[in-house]
């Protein structure tokens, strides 16, 4: 039983620590998620930890259970191949865990994919507005965090 909530820390930008935050924001355990993955055997846990250090890479549909166990967003937590403008959002987020209050700024970017920079820009809108909240504490931090654990781009 935990009695001392910790924030959780991203430890790189791998898969398998983005999915241990996940985990740790969720106050589970490996354990935890290893059950309700329906792993047996004495071992159970080593899958989970596998994962999280990076020795093995969750499948697809592994991942896509892994998730929904932690009620996020399969992007936050699947292999980025940065073939989809999301992997690139996604990792400006997952970046600010690691490098507190940093901002990107994209309004002297040269001509590029005119339809990724307007994506980018209105996600980049959105999460300043989160930003904003949280620093006027009109939401809390774990209202933040659900928020980008649970983004999903819309069709603008």
């Amino acid at each position: 039983m935990r009695l001392l909530y910790t924030k959780p820390v991203l430890k790189d930008m791998s898969q398998g620590s983005r999915i241990a935050f996940a985990r740790q924001f969720r106050l589970m355990t490996q354990d935890n998620v290893s059950d309700r993955l329906g792993l047996t055997g004495e071992c159970k846990r080593r899958t989970m930890t596998r994962y999280e250090k990076g020795n093995r890479n969750p499948k697809e549909d592994r991942t896509k259970k892994i998730a929904k166990i932690l009620d996020v967003n399969y992007n936050a937590i699947k292999k980025y191949d940065y073939l989809e403008i999301i992997d690139v959002i996604y990792s400006l987020m997952w970046l600010e865990e690691l490098i507190p209050n940093y901002r990107l700024d994209l309004s002297n970017v040269p001509y590029v994919d005119e339809k990724q920079i307007k994506c980018i820009r209105s996600f980049i809108n959105e999460w300043d507005n989160m930003r904003s909240k949280r620093l006027r504490r009109e939401i809390s931090y774990n209202d933040y965090i659900n928020w980008k654990l649970n983004y999903k781009l819309e069709d603008k």
